[in-house]
């Protein structure tokens, strides 16, 4: 999640107390229907930190942590045997659904024929091919997951432009990429302080600026060391953040004016279609990132270049000492990973898979969007692609600070786990819901009666 500054709590149109009683009685609801995950729970904190085996599976706002036992298309089953319709999908990871068929044919095919061997074949090259076909770009390289592929592209542009510089948006997110972990804190850069154990300064090769603002952007990369612009077409980690119309053509002829390079992180925009949102809306970049869905859950992602920049990658390589480059890990490219990543964009990563996912995020948005003005909410919606986002303001944020502020912790828990005990699961964090092939028009009204049922309770008062 990308952390924002401390804030007054947003005027939502719901009273605060309301929103307490629900969290409690809704905490004590889970608490009685989840005594295996309970129990689970308990074992597991015997040996694992925190008790979960990754400490922000505790930021569900459950009491204690749901205990999955089996996740198949749109659906998921825990512990105790409740199913729940699931609009999370392993925050895009499962894009496709938990398990797509394709998937788990090729993975099981290439599982008795090789997991790892530090060595290339065949579906390498069709991946590579199948990218710049849907992406656009010629090149590619390959990561574990798009963090490590942000890592690696920051590595190669430095090398290949010689210059020190990054350039983000405030409350952008890019994985855990060291790098990116700097906040615009009152107008001013400050290196965010839950970044656990960092030592160097991130301020003298990080720069900052909001969200849509041309200005600040201009005056960011007049100095000309700024390698690259690092960026996600569309903000989507503290809640979706539209670009303005015309924002990204004029950025940029800015980013060229400055011989800046631009990077597009499509781990989470891959929903708006098989070419990803920035070719979908005429966006040039110089790389793009893409992960979490590329492989249908495998761990996996990748990384393209334009012809130009492969080239001054490949140059800067060459003229270095050799050695490590600190650029990839051992199972990097393994052969599960390249069979899943073939698959999904063989048969998954097509137009008329997408075509029913965004008509169904358009369903829900619409639906989402009646509720709130039924119940008087100054709520706002927002779609990008099979990606569905409401926030608690009335019209959707223009940039990082704005959205920080409409976010509201203790409201956001109540509402996730009113759902959660009527058996839909959305994304933590934020209220991103995503649909997938699998997702069904009940799985909708499903959750539309469930919000419904939710803003009665907030709206008793």
């Amino acid at each position: 999640m990308s952390a924002h500054a401390p804030h007054a709590r947003p005027d939502t149109g719901v009273d605060p107390a309301q929103v307490h009683a629900l969290l409690q009685r809704e905490r004590q609801r889970y608490e009685d229907t989840h005594p295996h995950s309970r129990a689970l729970a308990g074992r597991a904190a015997e040996h694992l930190m925190f008790g979960v085996p990754l400490h922000w599976m505790n930021d569900w706002g459950t009491p204690f942590p749901l205990q999955v036992a089996h996740a198949q298309g749109a659906q998921l089953t825990d512990v105790d045997g409740h199913t729940l319709v699931d609009f999370c999908l392993g925050d895009t990871g499962a894009m496709f659904g938990h398990s797509p068929a394709p998937v788990a044919a090729a993975l099981q095919h290439q599982a008795a024929a090789g997991l790892t061997t530090m060595l290339a074949n065949e579906d390498g090259a069709v991946v590579a091919r199948l990218l710049a076909e849907r992406l656009g770009l010629p090149q590619w390289q390959f990561a574990m997951t798009a963090t490590d592929a942000n890592r690696f592209v920051l590595r190669w542009l430095r090398a290949a432009t010689g210059r020190p510089v990054l350039l983000v948006f405030n409350g952008c997110y890019h994985g855990t990429v060291d790098d990116v972990f700097v906040d615009l804190i009152a107008g001013q850069p400050v290196q965010r302080p839950s970044l656990l154990g960092q030592v160097h300064d991130l301020l003298p090769t990080t720069r900052v600026v909001e969200f849509n603002d041309l200005t600040a952007l201009e005056a960011a990369l007049a100095p000309g060391d700024v390698a690259c612009v690092l960026a996600e077409p569309v903000m989507t980690n503290i809640g979706m953040v539209l670009p303005q119309p015309g924002f990204w053509e004029a950025a940029q002829a800015i980013i060229r004016r400055h011989g800046t390079l631009l990077v597009m992180d499509e781990t989470h925009t891959l929903s708006s279609g098989p070419g990803g949102y920035a070719r979908a809306h005429g966006i040039a970049a110089d790389a793009v990132v893409v992960g979490k869905a590329l492989g249908g859950g495998m761990p996996c992602a990748a990384y393209g270049f334009t012809a130009d920049l492969a080239a001054r990658a490949q140059a800067a390589k060459r003229a270095a000492p050799p050695g490590h480059s600190g650029i990839g890990t051992t199972l990097t490219a393994n052969l599960l990973a390249m069979a899943a990543m073939r698959a999904t964009l063989e048969q998954l990563l097509r137009p008329e898979v997408f075509a029913p996912m965004h008509a169904r995020a358009a369903a829900l948005a619409d639906g989402l969007r009646a509720l709130f003005q039924r119940h008087g909410l100054p709520w706002c919606v927002t779609q990008v692609g099979a990606r569905t986002e409401f926030q608690f303001c009335a019209q959707p944020p223009h940039n990082g600070t704005a959205a920080g502020a409409a976010m509201d912790a203790e409201l956001e828990h109540a509402l996730h786990l009113y759902l959660l005990n009527r058996g839909v699961l959305i994304t933590p964090f934020h209220n991103m819901m995503l649909v997938c092939p699998d997702t069904t028009d009940a799985d909708l009204t499903r959750l539309l009666q469930a919000m419904d049922g939710a803003l009665q309770e907030l709206r008793r008062g």
